[in-house]
């Protein structure tokens, strides 16, 4: 007697189809690019477009035929990189980066370190009237740079200024602020003046980051508030200083309102005093708008140099110091 079992059946998997997204996740999926919509155009506009439109002059010279006079007798020809060797090669360019570099020296340093300083204060318990002197140091960064700039040119004037007015009564005789071997302290202090104020909100906050009982714990231990201060404040704001040191390099490199409106009043600051002065001398008064396009884009690529190669000096101090 033979059993015989039920031959098995193998069957495939009915093919499920491919689910369609829902019309509720392609919405979801889109809503983020929709907020992004306004800030992406605004971005190519007004930014990505001019910086391109920039580098596409910087490489290009405007040819005259005859005496320019007729139609078509200015032509725009390919020039290759001779108006950025002419630039890197230019005196007066050379002149003003190496103003603006110790322009720079000046003020990042002490700007800086009464901003810290400042902040320190502030956040001590000791310290009154915290509300108004936060206000009183900001006060100055919300003047805009040319109203700050009029405010000390005339101060620095020795026909107007209160101050050489009570120097004379004394009999003090004190150089003009205007001439050739002072006039980068009369800019540096305007600069110094009008960004403490934002530098040392930033450290500020930053300072009431930190857990209060890092502070107790250092007051056990036996420290006074100046060791508290050098010992666990700077230390927990070393961020934000690195953070307000690139900006304030950038705002260096920059430099162009206050020398700017100063002009006017001095004859020691010349219409090529900083980079950017040039570049606006060049495009707007001589009308060479290629070589100020090749300086414009110099100046782009020594600030991105300058600030990443800053950030990547301090961290890899600060890796190898971890280490």
């Amino acid at each position: 007697m033979s059993t015989t079992h039920p031959r098995a059946v193998v069957t495939a998997p009915p093919t499920v189809p491919a689910r369609r997204r829902k019309p509720g996740l392609r919405r979801k999926s889109a809503a983020p690019w929709a907020f992004l919509a306004p800030a992406i155009v605004l971005f190519a506009l007004f930014l990505a477009l001019p910086i391109g439109y920039a580098v596409y002059l910087s490489f290009r010279a405007e040819k005259v035929s005859g005496l320019g006079l007729g139609k078509g007798t200015r032509t725009e020809v390919w020039n290759g990189f001779t108006n950025y060797v002419n630039a890197l090669s230019d005196p007066e360019f050379l002149a003003s980066v190496g103003r603006v570099a110790l322009y720079g020296l000046l003020v990042v340093p002490i700007m800086l370190g009464l901003a810290l300083l400042f902040a320190l204060l502030l956040d001590a318990r000791r310290s009154r009237a915290k509300t108004f002197s936060r206000i009183s140091i900001f006060l100055p960064y919300a003047v805009p740079a040319v109203i700050s700039s009029l405010l000390w040119g005339f101060l620095y004037l020795p026909g107007v200024s209160p101050f050489y007015y009570v120097f004379d009564k004394l009999g003090w005789e004190v150089p003009s602020l205007f001439s050739s071997n002072l006039v980068i302290f009369a800019v540096a202090n305007i600069a110094i003046w009008g960004g403490v104020g934002f530098n040392m909100v930033v450290i500020y906050t930053a300072l009431k980051a930190i857990p209060t009982e890092m502070y107790e714990a250092a007051e056990l231990d036996g420290c006074s508030q100046i060791q508290i201060a050098t010992r666990v404040k700077i230390p927990s704001v070393i961020p934000s200083i690195i953070m307000t040191c690139v900006f304030s390099m950038i705002a260096t490199l920059q430099v162009f309102a206050e020398p700017t409106t100063l002009k006017p009043l001095s004859n020691t600051i010349s219409s090529t005093w900083t980079p950017l002065m040039k570049v606006y001398r060049d495009a707007f008064v001589r009308g060479d708008l290629n070589s100020a396009a090749a300086t414009s884009v110099i100046i782009a690529l020594a600030t991105f140099v300058l600030s990443f190669g800053f950030l990547r000096l301090v961290q890899n101090r600060a890796f190898g110091q971890e280490k």
